[in-house]
Protein backbone atom coordinates (compact mmCIF):
# COMPACT_ATOMS: atom_id res chain seq x y z
CA UNK A 1 0.00 0.00 0.00
CA UNK A 2 1.23 3.29 -0.98
CA UNK A 3 1.39 5.44 2.24
CA UNK A 4 1.41 8.88 1.07
CA UNK A 5 2.88 10.61 3.62
CA UNK A 6 3.06 14.54 4.35
CA UNK A 7 6.46 15.47 4.87
CA UNK A 8 7.22 16.77 8.02
CA UNK A 9 8.02 20.05 7.33
CA UNK A 10 5.18 20.59 4.64
CA UNK A 11 2.68 20.74 7.76
CA UNK A 12 4.16 24.27 8.20
CA UNK A 13 2.71 27.68 6.65
CA UNK A 14 0.88 26.75 4.63
CA UNK A 15 -2.62 28.75 6.02
CA UNK A 16 -4.53 31.12 3.77
CA UNK A 17 -6.58 31.79 6.74
CA UNK A 18 -5.81 34.76 9.39
CA UNK A 19 -4.51 34.60 12.70
CA UNK A 20 -6.21 35.66 15.39
CA UNK A 21 -6.94 33.58 18.45
CA UNK A 22 -5.36 33.35 21.37
CA UNK A 23 -4.91 31.06 24.53
CA UNK A 24 -7.94 32.43 25.72
CA UNK A 25 -9.83 32.12 22.73
CA UNK A 26 -9.12 28.70 22.55
CA UNK A 27 -10.11 27.53 26.65
CA UNK A 28 -13.09 28.99 25.76
CA UNK A 29 -13.25 27.50 22.26
CA UNK A 30 -12.69 24.09 24.15
CA UNK A 31 -15.28 24.83 27.34
CA UNK A 32 -17.58 25.53 25.08
CA UNK A 33 -17.73 22.07 23.09
CA UNK A 34 -17.03 20.59 26.82
CA UNK A 35 -19.33 21.67 28.80
CA UNK A 36 -22.84 21.09 27.79
CA UNK A 37 -24.88 17.66 27.87
CA UNK A 38 -22.62 16.01 30.10
CA UNK A 39 -23.38 18.70 32.51
CA UNK A 40 -26.82 19.44 32.40
CA UNK A 41 -28.27 15.44 30.91
CA UNK A 42 -25.36 12.97 31.50
CA UNK A 43 -25.45 13.35 34.94
CA UNK A 44 -28.88 12.62 36.26
CA UNK A 45 -28.61 9.59 34.40
CA UNK A 46 -25.22 8.94 35.56
CA UNK A 47 -25.92 8.70 39.03
CA UNK A 48 -29.44 6.99 38.81
CA UNK A 49 -28.62 4.22 36.73
CA UNK A 50 -24.70 3.59 36.87
CA UNK A 51 -22.67 4.55 39.83
CA UNK A 52 -24.77 6.72 42.32
CA UNK A 53 -23.19 9.71 44.37
CA UNK A 54 -19.36 7.36 42.99
CA UNK A 55 -20.33 9.23 39.89
CA UNK A 56 -17.50 11.97 40.86
CA UNK A 57 -14.95 8.99 41.01
CA UNK A 58 -16.45 7.89 37.56
CA UNK A 59 -16.10 11.58 36.11
CA UNK A 60 -12.69 11.52 37.92
CA UNK A 61 -11.57 8.14 36.03
CA UNK A 62 -12.78 9.78 32.83
CA UNK A 63 -11.24 13.02 33.05
CA UNK A 64 -7.53 11.06 33.47
CA UNK A 65 -8.23 9.41 30.69
CA UNK A 66 -9.47 12.20 28.56
CA UNK A 67 -6.58 13.91 30.28
CA UNK A 68 -3.77 11.42 29.00
CA UNK A 69 -5.40 11.81 25.29
CA UNK A 70 -5.34 15.78 25.80
CA UNK A 71 -1.45 15.30 26.50
CA UNK A 72 -0.99 13.28 22.84
CA UNK A 73 -3.00 15.92 21.06
CA UNK A 74 -0.85 18.67 23.19
CA UNK A 75 2.30 17.22 21.65
CA UNK A 76 1.06 16.80 18.46
CA UNK A 77 -0.38 20.80 17.89
CA UNK A 78 3.02 21.74 19.46
CA UNK A 79 5.14 19.99 16.77
CA UNK A 80 2.48 19.86 13.94
CA UNK A 81 0.76 23.31 14.35
CA UNK A 82 -1.64 22.54 11.46
CA UNK A 83 -5.27 23.32 10.98
CA UNK A 84 -6.95 19.44 11.11
CA UNK A 85 -6.45 18.10 14.03
CA UNK A 86 -5.70 14.50 14.39
CA UNK A 87 -6.35 13.96 10.58
CA UNK A 88 -3.23 15.94 9.98
CA UNK A 89 -1.24 14.45 12.86
CA UNK A 90 -1.95 10.87 11.49
CA UNK A 91 -1.23 11.66 7.99
CA UNK A 92 2.25 12.65 9.20
CA UNK A 93 2.75 9.64 10.96
CA UNK A 94 0.68 6.87 9.33
CA UNK A 95 0.36 8.79 5.89
CA UNK A 96 -3.14 9.20 4.02
CA UNK A 97 -5.08 5.73 4.29
CA UNK A 98 -4.73 6.08 7.89
CA UNK A 99 -5.36 9.92 8.31
CA UNK A 100 -8.50 9.36 6.03
CA UNK A 101 -10.25 7.14 8.46
CA UNK A 102 -9.23 9.57 11.24
CA UNK A 103 -11.37 12.20 9.57
CA UNK A 104 -13.97 9.65 8.28
CA UNK A 105 -14.54 9.02 11.61
CA UNK A 106 -14.44 11.98 13.06
CA UNK A 107 -16.93 13.19 10.46
CA UNK A 108 -19.44 10.69 11.63
CA UNK A 109 -18.72 11.46 15.58
CA UNK A 110 -19.05 15.50 14.80
CA UNK A 111 -22.20 14.97 12.53
CA UNK A 112 -23.89 13.16 15.36
CA UNK A 113 -23.05 14.85 17.99
CA UNK A 114 -24.19 18.14 16.66
CA UNK A 115 -27.56 16.48 15.67
CA UNK A 116 -27.83 14.97 18.74
CA UNK A 117 -27.00 19.03 20.29
CA UNK A 118 -29.41 20.85 17.87
CA UNK A 119 -32.21 18.19 18.65
CA UNK A 120 -31.44 18.59 22.32
CA UNK A 121 -31.52 22.00 21.59
CA UNK A 122 -35.05 22.40 20.12
CA UNK A 123 -36.67 19.78 22.69
CA UNK A 124 -35.75 22.56 25.54
CA UNK A 125 -36.85 24.91 23.27
CA UNK A 126 -40.20 23.15 22.90
CA UNK A 127 -40.90 22.85 26.21
CA UNK A 128 -39.87 26.95 27.12
CA UNK A 129 -42.88 27.57 24.59
CA UNK A 130 -45.19 25.01 25.95
CA UNK A 131 -44.65 27.16 28.75
CA UNK A 132 -45.90 29.85 27.32
CA UNK A 133 -48.75 28.22 26.04
CA UNK A 134 -47.14 28.48 22.25
CA UNK A 135 -47.37 24.80 20.93
CA UNK A 136 -45.75 23.63 17.91
CA UNK A 137 -47.37 21.36 14.98
CA UNK A 138 -46.52 18.10 15.59
CA UNK A 139 -45.32 17.73 11.89
CA UNK A 140 -42.51 19.73 12.22
CA UNK A 141 -41.59 19.09 16.22
CA UNK A 142 -39.60 15.95 15.79
CA UNK A 143 -37.94 13.85 13.22
CA UNK A 144 -39.59 11.34 10.93
CA UNK A 145 -41.67 9.13 12.45
CA UNK A 146 -44.84 8.68 10.18
CA UNK A 147 -46.74 6.30 13.15
CA UNK A 148 -46.63 9.56 15.68
CA UNK A 149 -47.41 11.99 12.55
CA UNK A 150 -44.49 13.60 12.73
CA UNK A 151 -41.82 14.25 9.94
CA UNK A 152 -39.04 16.98 10.11
CA UNK A 153 -37.67 18.91 13.45
CA UNK A 154 -37.79 22.09 12.15
CA UNK A 155 -36.48 24.24 15.17
CA UNK A 156 -33.29 21.52 15.14
CA UNK A 157 -33.18 22.66 11.71
CA UNK A 158 -33.56 26.11 11.88
CA UNK A 159 -30.98 26.55 15.10
CA UNK A 160 -28.38 24.35 13.11
CA UNK A 161 -28.80 26.35 9.80
CA UNK A 162 -27.95 29.36 12.28
CA UNK A 163 -24.95 28.35 14.17
CA UNK A 164 -23.78 27.57 10.26
CA UNK A 165 -24.25 31.39 9.20
CA UNK A 166 -21.79 32.45 12.42
CA UNK A 167 -19.22 29.79 11.15
CA UNK A 168 -18.64 31.57 8.40
CA UNK A 169 -17.51 34.75 9.81
CA UNK A 170 -13.53 35.23 10.56
CA UNK A 171 -12.54 33.21 13.25
CA UNK A 172 -13.14 35.49 15.79
CA UNK A 173 -16.32 36.56 15.42
CA UNK A 174 -17.70 33.23 14.84
CA UNK A 175 -16.64 32.44 18.09
CA UNK A 176 -17.93 35.89 20.04
CA UNK A 177 -21.43 34.57 20.87
CA UNK A 178 -19.94 31.63 21.94
CA UNK A 179 -17.54 33.11 24.44
CA UNK A 180 -20.95 34.88 25.72
CA UNK A 181 -22.33 31.57 26.01
CA UNK A 182 -19.36 30.14 28.01
CA UNK A 183 -19.73 32.94 30.38
CA UNK A 184 -23.44 32.43 30.97
CA UNK A 185 -23.30 29.05 31.33
CA UNK A 186 -20.58 28.89 34.46
CA UNK A 187 -22.90 31.81 35.40
CA UNK A 188 -25.44 29.12 36.24
CA UNK A 189 -23.36 26.43 37.49
CA UNK A 190 -22.04 28.53 40.21
CA UNK A 191 -25.85 30.05 41.04
CA UNK A 192 -26.49 26.12 41.10
CA UNK A 193 -23.30 25.35 43.74
CA UNK A 194 -23.94 28.21 45.66
CA UNK A 195 -27.41 27.46 46.16
CA UNK A 196 -27.47 24.04 46.57
CA UNK A 197 -24.62 23.47 48.77
CA UNK A 198 -26.43 24.62 51.76
CA UNK A 199 -29.33 21.92 50.41
CA UNK A 200 -27.11 19.10 50.97
CA UNK A 201 -28.02 15.90 53.40
CA UNK A 202 -24.37 14.29 53.90
CA UNK A 203 -27.14 10.49 54.29
CA UNK A 204 -27.74 11.31 50.36
CA UNK A 205 -24.64 10.25 49.47
CA UNK A 206 -25.20 6.77 51.34
CA UNK A 207 -24.55 3.93 50.01
CA UNK A 208 -22.00 5.93 47.87
CA UNK A 209 -21.07 2.90 45.61
CA UNK A 210 -24.51 1.30 45.55
CA UNK A 211 -23.47 -0.58 42.13
CA UNK A 212 -19.66 -1.21 43.50
CA UNK A 213 -17.11 -1.38 41.11
CA UNK A 214 -18.34 -2.38 38.01
CA UNK A 215 -20.76 0.91 38.19
CA UNK A 216 -17.95 2.98 38.67
CA UNK A 217 -16.56 1.97 35.62
CA UNK A 218 -19.81 1.90 33.58
CA UNK A 219 -20.31 5.78 35.03
CA UNK A 220 -16.86 6.11 33.23
CA UNK A 221 -17.57 4.71 30.06
CA UNK A 222 -20.38 6.93 29.74
CA UNK A 223 -19.50 9.92 31.19
CA UNK A 224 -16.23 9.76 29.08
CA UNK A 225 -18.23 11.28 26.22
CA UNK A 226 -19.02 14.50 28.19
CA UNK A 227 -15.34 15.81 27.96
CA UNK A 228 -15.26 15.18 23.72
CA UNK A 229 -14.86 18.17 22.04
CA UNK A 230 -11.74 19.63 23.21
CA UNK A 231 -10.22 18.39 19.50
CA UNK A 232 -12.21 21.34 18.04
CA UNK A 233 -9.34 23.33 19.58
CA UNK A 234 -6.30 21.56 17.39
CA UNK A 235 -8.94 21.91 14.15
CA UNK A 236 -8.33 25.28 14.28
CA UNK A 237 -4.37 25.80 14.26
CA UNK A 238 -4.26 27.89 10.96
CA UNK A 239 -6.26 30.81 12.92
CA UNK A 240 -4.18 30.38 15.81
CA UNK A 241 -1.19 32.90 16.86
CA UNK A 242 1.96 30.81 17.57
CA UNK A 243 -0.06 27.79 17.80
CA UNK A 244 3.22 25.66 18.78
CA UNK A 245 2.77 27.19 22.89
CA UNK A 246 -0.89 28.15 22.54
CA UNK A 247 -2.72 24.87 21.46
CA UNK A 248 -0.97 22.89 24.25
CA UNK A 249 -1.98 25.66 26.56
CA UNK A 250 -5.70 25.64 25.30
CA UNK A 251 -6.32 21.97 25.34
CA UNK A 252 -4.88 21.10 28.75
CA UNK A 253 -6.69 24.33 30.30
CA UNK A 254 -10.03 23.37 29.00
CA UNK A 255 -10.01 19.60 29.88
CA UNK A 256 -8.50 20.27 33.67
CA UNK A 257 -11.41 23.00 33.85
CA UNK A 258 -14.16 21.27 32.49
CA UNK A 259 -13.12 18.21 34.98
CA UNK A 260 -13.28 20.27 37.96
CA UNK A 261 -16.28 22.13 37.41
CA UNK A 262 -17.84 18.77 36.28
CA UNK A 263 -16.83 16.99 39.79
CA UNK A 264 -18.25 19.81 41.96
CA UNK A 265 -21.90 19.62 40.20
CA UNK A 266 -22.09 16.08 41.08
CA UNK A 267 -21.30 15.93 44.47
CA UNK A 268 -23.85 19.17 44.79
CA UNK A 269 -26.49 17.36 42.52
CA UNK A 270 -25.99 14.03 44.30
CA UNK A 271 -25.78 15.73 48.02
CA UNK A 272 -29.24 17.30 47.26
CA UNK A 273 -31.22 14.97 45.76
CA UNK A 274 -31.36 10.82 46.44
CA UNK A 275 -29.54 9.40 43.03
CA UNK A 276 -32.76 7.05 42.58
CA UNK A 277 -34.77 10.09 41.50
CA UNK A 278 -32.22 11.90 39.51
CA UNK A 279 -32.90 9.67 36.02
CA UNK A 280 -34.78 13.08 34.50
CA UNK A 281 -33.53 14.89 31.19
CA UNK A 282 -33.13 18.16 33.06
CA UNK A 283 -30.86 16.91 36.46
CA UNK A 284 -29.65 20.47 37.32
CA UNK A 285 -33.08 22.36 37.14
CA UNK A 286 -35.00 19.38 38.47
CA UNK A 287 -32.02 19.70 41.81
CA UNK A 288 -33.83 23.19 42.11
CA UNK A 289 -37.16 22.24 42.28
CA UNK A 290 -36.64 19.47 44.43
CA UNK A 291 -35.56 22.10 47.12
CA UNK A 292 -38.67 24.23 46.09
CA UNK A 293 -36.29 26.72 44.11
CA UNK A 294 -38.48 26.96 41.53
CA UNK A 295 -37.19 30.13 39.53
CA UNK A 296 -33.76 29.44 39.67
CA UNK A 297 -34.55 26.13 38.44
CA UNK A 298 -36.13 27.78 35.31
CA UNK A 299 -32.90 30.01 34.92
CA UNK A 300 -31.05 26.96 34.94
CA UNK A 301 -33.20 25.93 31.90
CA UNK A 302 -32.91 29.19 29.88
CA UNK A 303 -29.16 28.78 30.54
CA UNK A 304 -29.32 25.26 29.08
CA UNK A 305 -30.34 26.36 26.25
CA UNK A 306 -28.02 28.64 25.96
CA UNK A 307 -25.23 26.55 26.69
CA UNK A 308 -26.44 23.39 23.80
CA UNK A 309 -26.23 26.74 21.60
CA UNK A 310 -22.23 27.12 22.54
CA UNK A 311 -21.73 23.93 22.37
CA UNK A 312 -23.28 23.48 18.80
CA UNK A 313 -21.29 26.81 17.55
CA UNK A 314 -17.83 24.93 19.15
CA UNK A 315 -18.76 21.14 16.85
CA UNK A 316 -19.59 23.24 13.96
CA UNK A 317 -17.01 25.56 13.78
CA UNK A 318 -14.22 22.23 14.58
CA UNK A 319 -15.38 20.31 12.12
CA UNK A 320 -15.86 22.69 9.13
CA UNK A 321 -12.03 23.44 9.51
CA UNK A 322 -11.13 19.82 9.46
CA UNK A 323 -12.74 19.48 5.89
CA UNK A 324 -10.87 22.55 4.41
CA UNK A 325 -8.06 21.06 5.45
CA UNK A 326 -9.07 17.70 3.60
CA UNK A 327 -10.41 18.64 0.91
CA UNK A 328 -7.15 21.40 0.76
CA UNK A 329 -5.45 17.97 0.75
CA UNK A 330 -7.56 16.98 -2.30
CA UNK A 331 -9.61 13.87 -0.26
CA UNK A 332 -12.28 15.67 -0.45
CA UNK A 333 -13.87 18.04 -3.23
CA UNK A 334 -11.89 20.86 -4.46
CA UNK A 335 -14.74 23.35 -3.81
CA UNK A 336 -14.35 23.01 0.12
CA UNK A 337 -11.90 25.16 -0.13
CA UNK A 338 -13.28 28.18 -1.45
CA UNK A 339 -12.57 30.80 1.33
CA UNK A 340 -15.12 34.15 1.69
CA UNK A 341 -13.26 37.29 0.55
CA UNK A 342 -14.69 39.14 3.00
CA UNK A 343 -14.74 37.07 6.07
CA UNK A 344 -11.12 35.02 5.07
CA UNK A 345 -12.95 31.49 6.77
CA UNK A 346 -14.08 28.35 4.71
CA UNK A 347 -17.65 29.34 3.36
CA UNK A 348 -18.18 26.24 1.56
CA UNK A 349 -16.74 24.05 4.13
CA UNK A 350 -18.88 25.61 6.90
CA UNK A 351 -21.90 25.27 4.91
CA UNK A 352 -21.68 21.93 3.90
CA UNK A 353 -20.90 21.02 7.96
CA UNK A 354 -24.32 22.82 8.83
CA UNK A 355 -26.38 20.99 6.09
CA UNK A 356 -25.18 17.63 6.93
CA UNK A 357 -26.05 18.38 10.76
CA UNK A 358 -29.22 20.29 10.16
CA UNK A 359 -30.55 17.00 7.73
CA UNK A 360 -29.66 14.54 10.87
CA UNK A 361 -31.13 16.55 13.59
CA UNK A 362 -34.35 17.09 11.34
CA UNK A 363 -35.00 14.11 9.88
CA UNK A 364 -33.41 11.24 11.82
CA UNK A 365 -33.78 9.98 15.46
CA UNK A 366 -29.98 10.33 16.87
CA UNK A 367 -30.91 7.63 20.06
CA UNK A 368 -29.84 4.22 17.95
CA UNK A 369 -26.79 5.54 16.70
CA UNK A 370 -25.57 7.46 19.45
CA UNK A 371 -23.19 4.61 20.30
CA UNK A 372 -21.82 4.69 17.22
CA UNK A 373 -20.47 8.31 17.73
CA UNK A 374 -18.98 6.60 21.35
CA UNK A 375 -17.04 4.00 19.30
CA UNK A 376 -15.46 5.89 16.18
CA UNK A 377 -14.06 8.71 18.96
CA UNK A 378 -12.51 6.17 21.13
CA UNK A 379 -11.00 4.23 17.53
CA UNK A 380 -9.65 7.88 16.80
CA UNK A 381 -8.34 8.29 20.24
CA UNK A 382 -6.17 4.85 20.09
CA UNK A 383 -4.79 5.67 16.93
CA UNK A 384 -3.97 8.77 17.56
CA UNK A 385 -2.15 7.32 20.61
CA UNK A 386 0.04 4.47 18.35
CA UNK A 387 1.00 8.18 16.27
CA UNK A 388 2.63 9.73 19.32
CA UNK A 389 4.92 6.47 20.17
CA UNK A 390 5.26 6.46 16.17
CA UNK A 391 6.10 9.85 16.39
CA UNK A 392 8.83 9.80 18.98
CA UNK A 393 10.32 7.05 16.94
CA UNK A 394 10.46 8.50 13.72
CA UNK A 395 11.07 12.27 14.64
CA UNK A 396 13.21 11.92 18.35
CA UNK A 397 12.04 13.99 21.14
CA UNK A 398 10.30 17.31 21.38
CA UNK A 399 12.81 20.18 21.18
CA UNK A 400 12.97 23.00 23.37
CA UNK A 401 9.76 25.02 23.69
CA UNK A 402 7.71 22.23 22.61
CA UNK A 403 4.88 20.27 24.70
CA UNK A 404 6.35 16.86 25.52
CA UNK A 405 4.12 14.17 26.86
CA UNK A 406 5.61 12.34 30.02
CA UNK A 407 6.05 8.95 30.30
CA UNK A 408 6.08 7.54 26.52
CA UNK A 409 5.94 4.91 25.81
CA UNK A 410 3.78 4.07 29.09
CA UNK A 411 1.00 6.93 28.97
CA UNK A 412 0.16 6.04 25.48
CA UNK A 413 -0.41 2.30 26.39
CA UNK A 414 -2.58 3.08 29.12
CA UNK A 415 -4.56 5.16 27.12
CA UNK A 416 -4.72 2.67 24.59
CA UNK A 417 -5.83 -0.12 27.28
CA UNK A 418 -8.33 2.83 28.53
CA UNK A 419 -9.92 3.46 25.60
CA UNK A 420 -9.66 0.18 24.11
CA UNK A 421 -11.64 -0.98 27.35
CA UNK A 422 -14.72 0.76 26.51
CA UNK A 423 -14.37 0.19 23.29
CA UNK A 424 -15.28 -3.50 24.29
CA UNK A 425 -18.07 -2.42 26.80
CA UNK A 426 -20.18 -1.34 24.01
CA UNK A 427 -22.31 -3.83 21.87
CA UNK A 428 -22.26 -5.95 18.93
CA UNK A 429 -25.13 -3.91 17.22
CA UNK A 430 -22.54 -1.02 17.19
CA UNK A 431 -19.48 -3.32 16.40
CA UNK A 432 -21.78 -4.33 13.29
CA UNK A 433 -22.71 -0.27 12.28
CA UNK A 434 -18.97 0.35 12.66
CA UNK A 435 -17.63 -2.02 10.41
CA UNK A 436 -20.52 -0.78 7.90
CA UNK A 437 -19.28 2.91 8.47
CA UNK A 438 -15.71 1.36 7.31
CA UNK A 439 -16.88 0.00 4.07
CA UNK A 440 -18.21 3.24 3.09
CA UNK A 441 -15.07 4.90 4.31
CA UNK A 442 -12.93 2.42 2.07
CA UNK A 443 -15.24 3.08 -1.08
CA UNK A 444 -15.48 7.02 -0.08
CA UNK A 445 -11.20 7.11 -0.28
CA UNK A 446 -10.61 4.56 -3.39
CA UNK A 447 -13.96 6.44 -5.31
CA UNK A 448 -12.53 10.02 -4.73
CA UNK A 449 -9.80 10.73 -2.66
CA UNK A 450 -7.00 8.01 -3.30
CA UNK A 451 -6.93 9.70 -7.64
CA UNK A 452 -7.48 13.59 -6.40
CA UNK A 453 -5.12 13.42 -3.24
CA UNK A 454 -2.28 16.21 -3.99
CA UNK A 455 0.10 13.99 -2.00
CA UNK A 456 0.01 11.31 -5.53
CA UNK A 457 0.95 14.30 -7.59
Amino acid sequence: MDLRKKKFATTHGVSKLKRTLKTSDLILLGLSAIVGTGIFVVTGTAASEEAGPALILSFIIAAIAVIMNGFSYAEFSSRIPVSGGSYNYVYVIFGEFIAWFVSWFTICEYVLAGASVAAGWSAYMQGFLTGLNIHMPIALSASYNASKGSYVDIIAVVVTLFVTWLTTFEAKKALRLSKIMVFVKFAIIILFVVVGVFYIKPGNWQPFMPFGTSGVMSGAALVFFAFLGFESIAMASDEVIDPQKTIPKGIIGAISISAIFYIIVTLVLTGIVPYTQLNVSDPVAFAMRFINQGIIGNIISVGAIMTLLSVLIALAYGLSRMIYSEARDGLLPKYLTKISKETNAPRAASWTVGILISIASGLISIESLAKLTNIVTLAVLVILALALISLRKQFGEPKKGQFRVPFVPLLPILSIVISGYLMIKLPMNIWIAFLIWIILGVIAYYGYGYSHSKQKK
